[in-house]
């Protein structure tokens, strides 16, 4: 029987906790008889909890936590396929296939993700202008719906595009068959560079992204005047062998998987810790350290894809406030929405070091997937800023007169009646959900808040 306790649950940002009922399953039989048994107020699946807002809270209803569902059962090392759990986390995949010369197609800026949550939140990285989103490399995938039947589910059916970037609305995926990308080594080529400013920043991007598989851009929102938009630009691809020095470590185990651990946050942190000011002057050191341009360095995996994951529990820095993640996309030929959000970002002194712009490619097949062909800002707040969440509703509000979007992964304060606007294909979304799932089994506080 699935372990079933009642908890507080709250999403990476640490803010608005509900309580629900915690349901552990570690077979399909349990998740079944979960999705059967978990009452009036629905549940919803959750992987290892780093979306941001509440997409995977039920308050007063059932969040079954997959990961107890981590088994990899098939790996075509020749082919470049693996067939696995949807409870097993990116950081397993690349312990497992890198020895063999193997990497995701796709991964966010943690690894702490479940294949079943990047499939649910269609996941992007540093190269979806040249890979897409997660979902584009699913092969297959199996679905618990709330019939109780499991369904064998195919790219180019609508079941699929539904459930990528359904937000774990559609069903519980418990199996995914993954495209895998080929590497020789755990090392990056990068290159890096600093922009003095947005315009400088976004003509880079522009004029030669397209040489490169990874690129994304830290930006400074605090810098003003002529500075504004000031970034770091870092970019690169998986390194060759051949790249590597002949004396290098690297060369003996090329394929090692190393991962730097540094201690924990603190579980209490002062409040105010991540003021203006000491954010500026992070920023601003942060800026001066880059190098003005430097070309073939090399980099780990980790340090390249994800160098908070070297800290355990790093959201606590933001005190027990927590804090907003906020990310929106525009297309392109809509860069002047961009100048303005980022001017009244800078002007309005939000106090974000954790901020990076990066270009979409080519939109994907899911109805409710993030990325549209343009530009995409991601930013980090402390939830107790004075104002915060009237400002934010000015910004939703430009974004999607602008015909932009933010990304639900991250969400938890955007108002239902933007919704439409921002995801074309919500009313399809709406229309399904109400033929698969007449009784509404599957719902999340986010499903609650936004009517999806």
């Amino acid at each position: 029987m699935a372990a079933d306790t009642t908890v507080s649950v709250t999403g990476w940002g640490r803010t608005a906790p509900t309580v629900a009922r915690l349901i552990r399953p570690r077979t399909y039989e349990e998740v079944a008889a979960a999705v059967r048994d978990c009452g009036a107020r629905g549940g919803i699946p959750r992987g290892l909890g780093r979306a941001y807002g509440d997409a995977a809270q039920n308050a007063g209803g059932a969040v079954l936590d997959m990961t107890g569902l981590d088994r990899i059962h098939a790996i075509d090392a020749e082919g470049g396929t693996v067939l696995c759990d949807a409870g097993v986390s990116l950081h397993r995949l690349m312990e497992v296939l890198l020895p063999l010369g193997w990497f995701v197609p796709v991964t966010p800026g943690t690894r702490q993700v479940t294949v079943g949550g990047a499939i649910g939140a269609d996941v992007h990285g540093k190269n979806h202008h040249v890979s897409g989103s997660f979902s584009r490399h699913v092969l297959a995938l199996e679905l618990l719906t709330a019939d109780g039947q499991v369904r064998s589910v195919r790219p180019g059916t609508t079941l699929f595009d539904a459930t990528a970037g359904g937000m774990g609305l559609t069903g519980v995926i418990l199996t995914a068959t993954v495209r895998l990308q080929p590497v020789e080594t755990a090392l990056m080529s990068v290159d890096t560079e600093r922009a003095h400013d947005l315009d400088d920043l976004m003509a880079r991007l522009a004029a030669t992204d397209h040489r490169y598989r990874y690129s994304v851009a830290w930006i400074d929102l605090l810098a003003r005047g002529a500075a504004t938009g000031r970034a770091v630009l870092t970019r690169g691809d998986h390194a060759p062998l051949a790249a590597l020095p002949d004396r290098c470590r690297a060369r003996r185990r090329p394929l090692a998987f190393r991962t730097p651990r540094l201690p924990a946050a603190p579980a209490f942190v002062p409040e105010g810790l991540l003021s203006r000011t000491t954010v500026g002057l992070f920023n601003a050191l942060w800026y001066r350290a880059a190098p003005r341009a430097r070309t073939g360095g090399l980099q780990r995996l980790p340090g390249f894809f994800h160098p908070l994951d070297g800290v355990p529990h790093w959201n606590r820095i933001y005190g027990r406030g927590g804090f907003v993640q906020y990310q929106f996309a525009v297309g392109y030929g809509r860069e002047e929405a961009l100048r303005r959000i980022v001017h009244r970002i800078s002007e309005r002194r939000c106090p974000s070091f954790l901020a990076v712009l990066k270009r979409f490619g080519d939109a994907d097949p899911g109805w409710l997937s993030f990325p549209v062909p343009g530009w995409t800002l991601a930013l980090d707040i402390p939830a107790n800023l004075p104002g915060l969440g009237a400002f934010l509703d000015e910004l939703d509000e430009e974004v999607a007169a602008a015909g932009g979007r933010v990304y639900l992964a991250k969400d938890a304060r955007l108002r239902p009646e933007l919704l439409a606007a921002m995801y074309p294909r919500l009313d399809d979304f709406r229309a399904l959900r109400a033929e698969l799932d007449p009784r509404g089994v599957f719902v999340s506080d986010l499903s609650r808040r936004l009517a999806l």
